[in-house]
């Protein structure tokens, strides 16, 4: 019998599934990605089909096997996934619609009633009413959609929804439900009141565990499906938020994590907790710590929006070429300066989360001019995001929480041209670790659940490696600071015009 030394991570990212299977020492066995569709019905909604997922999963892991990484060595499994997102069940677990997701900007006037009572929703969970949470979201079903209410027997989250088709065991972690608005923070359970605004009976809620906790056990079925031997042990696991902070290495408080993925977010680790009306706040992976969010909605989703609409040339040449899209973007970016020649990009597609909490917010590119070419846009893109997180950075300072190391994480971070306009435009060193993204702390806390390691932290003390380390060279990043001025009175000069313009 093959010694069971593997473990395997799955992340239920916002665009995608990623598989990845380390040995116990964190060395790379082998990882495969498989995107799934977003879905824009109207404008400023955003949905998933959850019959999507399970499938995905199937694909990456059997791309997996297919590298040559033998499964009957996979010790544990456990799973990550993008949160707020509520996959409304029938008493048969068949979903009863799409999964409204959490760049959905639909809910305004249900945050708007809940806005209303902000000071007692802010003192149970720690958070205030956006179109982000699941809260709103279901009190817009349950206005709009009565039937689907009325007919929900269960509730699960993305990566709990897939990990059930594997295992057969409804559950979720209490880091998952917090970002819920309807989780109480100083009780760590279930708030009634909040639940019932939605309509939703309270034994449609799964049971609460911790993300190290067990999840049940590889199905025969799924087994069939994926090629993970049956029986396996499968670990609940946590968001995707949570999982690749802990698997970049933020294990300490003052650890900060800088991510460039679909979303852009700005975390920092500490020792207890900072409740603010303009962060998010969540449990820590390792017990007794949390982390403070200031999040976007658009970082590196604005990429794939920009090669989708405007790089055909760069994806027939990576096509000829055998070459990503992505990479001949990056050197169409490469022939602009610093500065895109004036053009700035804010990435508001999605209206906006940090720092600015306002779903009417769009994006736009300015400053063009007759002389302005692709490769000034291509770049302005890269810079714009690379502001927009430093603006979330900007609310961690005034919050004053201590900052020690710096990690960027995140797709985007792949781009060496990205990967140095954001270390200068922060004009702050920048680890980048590896793996260290969620599929990989996900790995890790298969590995915790079952005991191979100590605890979390011993987790990745034994299995985290730094890559490189990034610098700014000071000449570019006091570019940078000047133009970062002009990036927020763009900003500023916008906001009022977005908020009487009609939404688009």
């Amino acid at each position: 019998m093959a010694a069971r030394d593997l473990l395997l991570g799955i992340d239920f990212g916002t665009g995608g599934c990623k598989a990845t299977v380390i040995d116990t020492a964190g060395v790379l066995q082998g990882e495969a990605s498989v995107e799934y569709r977003t879905h824009y019905p109207h404008s400023g909604w955003s949905e998933q089909e959850p019959s999507d997922w399970y499938p995905s999963l199937c694909s990456a892991l059997a791309e997996v096997r297919a590298r040559g990484v033998d499964f009957t060595r996979i010790a544990a499994v456990s799973f990550d996934g993008s949160t707020h997102n509520a996959v409304l069940l029938d008493a048969h677990m068949r979903p009863l619609r799409r999964t409204i997701m959490w760049t959905d900007q639909r809910s305004v006037k249900e945050c708007a009633v809940l806005k209303k009572d902000a000071a007692h929703i802010f003192r149970t969970a720690w958070q205030m009413p956006t179109p982000t949470w699941t809260l709103p979201q279901l009190m817009w079903i349950k206005a709009n959609e009565p039937e689907i209410i009325a007919k929900t027997e269960h509730i699960l989250f993305v990566k709990d929804y897939v990990r059930r088709q594997v295992t057969g065991v409804p559950v979720t972690d209490f880091i998952e439900a917090q970002g819920t608005l309807f989780f109480d923070m100083n009780k760590g359970d279930w708030a009634r009141d909040l639940v019932a605004l939605t309509g939703l009976k309270l034994s449609a809620l799964p049971a609460l565990v911790r993300p190290t906790d067990s999840a049940g056990f590889v199905t025969a079925s799924a087994a069939k499906d994926t090629g993970i031997p049956e029986g396996t042990p499968v670990i609940c696991g946590s968001s995707d938020s949570a999982v690749e902070d802990y698997g970049a290495g933020a294990i300490e408080p003052g650890d900060c994590i800088v991510k460039l993925a679909t979303a852009g977010n700005v975390n920092v680790m500490t020792a207890s907790a900072f409740p603010n009306e303009r962060t998010l706040t969540y449990s820590h992976i390792c017990e007794g710590m949390y982390y403070t969010v200031s999040a976007t909605n658009a970082a590196a989703v604005c990429q794939r929006w920009f090669r989708d609409q405007f790089c055909e040339p760069e994806k027939q040449r990576a096509a000829e070429l055998n070459r990503k899209t992505f990479a001949l973007m990056d050197e169409l970016a490469s022939a602009s300066p610093t500065g895109s020649n004036g053009v700035f990009f804010h990435p508001y597609l999605q209206g906006e989360r940090s720092p600015y909490w306002d779903a009417n917010l769009r994006g736009s590119f300015t400053g063009v001019s007759m002389g302005t070419t692709r490769a000034d846009f291509a770049r302005a893109l890269l810079e714009g995001v690379g502001f927009s997180l430093l603006d979330c950075y900007g609310l961690i300072e005034e919050m004053k929480l201590p900052v020690k190391r710096l990690f960027l994480i995140g797709g985007g971070g792949r781009s060496a041209l990205w990967r140095e306009i954001v270390c200068n435009i922060f004009n702050l060193p920048l680890q980048v670790p590896f793996p260290g993204d969620a599929s990989f702390g996900a790995a890790l806390l298969a590995g915790t659940g079952v005991g191979i390691f100590k605890d979390s932290r011993d987790a990745v003390r034994r299995c985290l490696k730094v890559d490189r380390e990034l610098r700014p060279d000071p000449v570019q990043a006091a570019k940078y600071r000047e133009l970062f001025r002009y990036y927020k009175e763009i900003h500023d000069a916008l906001a009022p015009v977005y908020s009487k313009h009609p939404r688009n």
